[in-house]
């Protein structure tokens, strides 16, 4: 019997790391992806969707700076269910403005609010596995949250959205579907808290502290320590560069998938879209990062960087042939999408790898969350202008700009010294 824990009886990790990952994942879908969706149906501009939707990449940028807080005030189970609670309340919020005048300003009001504590509900959950489970079982379960998150990424942009889509019909009017979907995810996190309420185990060692007199000295150090490690400056510009055309794309592919054909889309249903984007995609991109973690744990992340670049960068251009053929055949748009979603699924590894190879040393676990600060930035910097530049260009040359963007990815790659033998599986 494991005596970590006070509640032992309900301490089995199968018990609650599935529904933790599967919670953590759905909100940061709802505010990155359904989002986007949502305002093309409600009529924005897509100069309009990327500014504002973009912006929610802020929280995922500046958690570093409040994440030392979760540690030291409370107990992270206390944030885990406090944060579903608060999400919850979030979703019903955008849920209930939709339908009235305002639907703009106070659904914006309700993303900011989830955004934020989806991120501090990442921070609690990560740092709640670690200490609610034993290496062995931390091993033995990380591939079970990342199926459990990607299972959350498929329900929530291929099943509710979906679904959104068979509403509409049935309810011919666009705000009424989607304020039902919202406050279905609106129930769904309300039976979230009260089940991780009453499931999570209770670690005997944490402890809730209030104050720490080390902390500012901690938090300096690991800044300082940061900015001093070997090659930062390569490292930095790799960060923010290296997916910088897939921050570009991903929130115009999704606009482009369904815009109206007069407006140079394909004109996806929402069902469509569930099916194309939110499973078949998701699907790709699932497969790709296994083979890419499988390929870099045989031989290394230095003899893999190359083939995962090509792999992230030369897929793209199956958006180029789709924005000049504008196909109608749904296996062939699906096709397309998952050959640019297993490319960058497959080439994500690398990026991933790198993080976790920077992060090496001293104050590592704040100097992961520093580098996902920057992946979070890396994002939402061409996601700002994104929509703006595709409706001053048209889809066509927009994605054309994306492929010669890609050569950004290469430069930056060229700067990096790696450690042949990281990521190696270690010979008996």
């Amino acid at each position: 019997m494991n005596k970590r824990f006070s509640n032992t009886k309900l301490n089995s990790p199968w018990a609650w790391v599935p529904t933790l990952y599967f919670a953590e994942g759905v909100p940061y879908v709802a505010v990155m992806t359904i989002s986007l969706i949502l305002y093309k149906r409600l009529g924005m501009s897509n100069t309009d969707i990327t500014l504002y939707t973009s912006w929610l990449y802020l929280p995922w940028v500046i958690k570093p700076l409040w994440s030392p807080f979760v540690d030291i005030l409370k107990s992270k189970r206390w944030w885990i269910v406090t944060m579903q609670l608060l999400i919850g309340a979030a979703l019903g919020g955008v849920a209930f403005t939709i339908p009235g005048d305002w639907w703009l300003q106070g659904s914006l009001f309700f993303f900011w609010m989830m955004a934020f504590c989806s991120a501090t509900h990442d921070i609690a959950a990560d740092g709640f596995y670690m200490l609610g489970l034993d290496e062995h079982e931390q091993a033995y379960f990380v591939g079970i949250r990342s199926t459990f998150y990607r299972i959350a990424t498929i329900f929530s942009s291929g099943l509710l959205v979906g679904l959104a889509g068979a509403l509409q019909v049935m309810t011919r009017s666009i705000h009424y579907s989607w304020s039902l979907v919202f406050y279905l995810m609106a129930g769904l996190f309300i039976a979230f808290w009260l089940y991780h309420n009453w499931i999570l185990p209770r670690p005997e060692n944490e402890e809730k502290r209030v104050r720490n007199e080390h902390f500012w000295g901690e938090f300096w150090s690991t800044l300082v320590t940061f900015f001093h490690k070997p090659q930062v400056w390569a490292g930095i510009c790799f960060m923010l560069f290296y997916r910088m055309p897939e921050g570009l794309l991903s929130k115009v592919s999704a606009l482009f998938l369904v815009d109206a054909p007069h407006n140079g889309g394909l004109g996806l249903s929402d069902g469509e879209y569930g099916l194309v984007q939110g499973t078949v995609g998701v699907i790709g991109l699932t497969v790709g990062g296994i083979l890419g973690g499988i390929c870099a744990s045989r031989d290394g992340l230095k003899r893999w960087l190359w083939p995962m670049v090509i792999a992230i960068t030369l897929p793209d251009i199956v958006y180029v042939i789709l924005a000049y053929v504008l196909p109608s055949n749904l296996l062939a748009i699906s096709a397309c999408v998952f050959v640019e979603q297993f490319g960058y699924g497959f080439g994500f590894s690398a990026y991933m790898l790198y993080l976790i190879y920077y992060s090496q040393g001293a104050h590592k676990t704040s100097h992961y969350a520093l580098c996902t600060a920057f992946m979070a930035l890396s994002m939402m910097i061409p996601g700002l202008f994104a929509g703006a530049l595709q409706e001053s260009v048209g889809y066509p040359l927009f994605f054309i700009i994306v492929m010669l963007a890609c050569t950004m990815t290469y430069v930056v790659t060229a700067f990096l010294k790696i450690d042949p033998e990281f990521g190696k599986k270690k010979q008996d």
